[in-house]
């Protein structure tokens, strides 16, 4: 997994954190990849780590989530999947799980299907009794860049970006 400041997930969550700082709006970032979640087993059910209900009280707090992902094989990183199981303690939670959040999502590939994270992203967020956006951003790696040099994204992804937080922070102040 590519890491650092450079990487294409610390780009996008930089992007987005700048945006939603200049609009004055708080963001807390959860990165599963730093994280101690450990995998889920129903022994752990019974005792729960610190780490995993700081990261549930998180989510349930958060009114509007975007989540980020690398499209591996197929699908999202099982370590963001486990992540996102351990909602399961919040099941008795009143409201349970993510209900009601507005959930945005952004994934990428170095090919042309990061779409699919996206839709593996959309069915745990309707299981988690989230709301997402009908509008995400598929990310094709090779084509985020402003120039062949990696760092800068490139306007037509900073468009795509630019309409998802758009839609995102609108969409939560329309249901208040």
């Amino acid at each position: 997994m590519e890491t650092g400041a450079h990487s294409v997930g610390n780009l996008i969550t930089e992007y987005i954190k700048s945006d939603l700082k200049a609009r004055k709006i708080k963001s807390e970032i959860f990165e599963a990849g730093k994280s101690e979640i450990p995998l889920l087993h129903p022994e752990k059910m019974r005792n729960v780590p610190d780490e995993v209900k700081k990261m549930c009280n998180l989510m349930q707090s958060a009114d509007v989530h975007f989540w980020l992902s690398p499209l591996y094989h197929g699908s999202i990183p099982g370590i963001m999947k486990n992540c996102l199981d351990w909602m399961e303690i919040t099941s008795k939670s009143s409201p349970p799980y993510l209900f009601d959040k507005i959930i945005s999502m952004v994934c990428w590939a170095d090919g042309s299907h990061a779409l699919n994270g996206i839709q593996t992203m959309t069915t745990i967020a309707h299981s988690l009794r989230a709301w997402t956006l009908p509008y995400n951003v598929a990310v094709s790696t090779p084509f985020l860049y402003e120039t062949k040099e990696r760092g800068e994204i490139s306007s037509y992804y900073k468009d795509k970006l630019n309409l998802l937080i758009e839609l995102a922070v609108s969409r939560k102040i329309e249901l208040r």
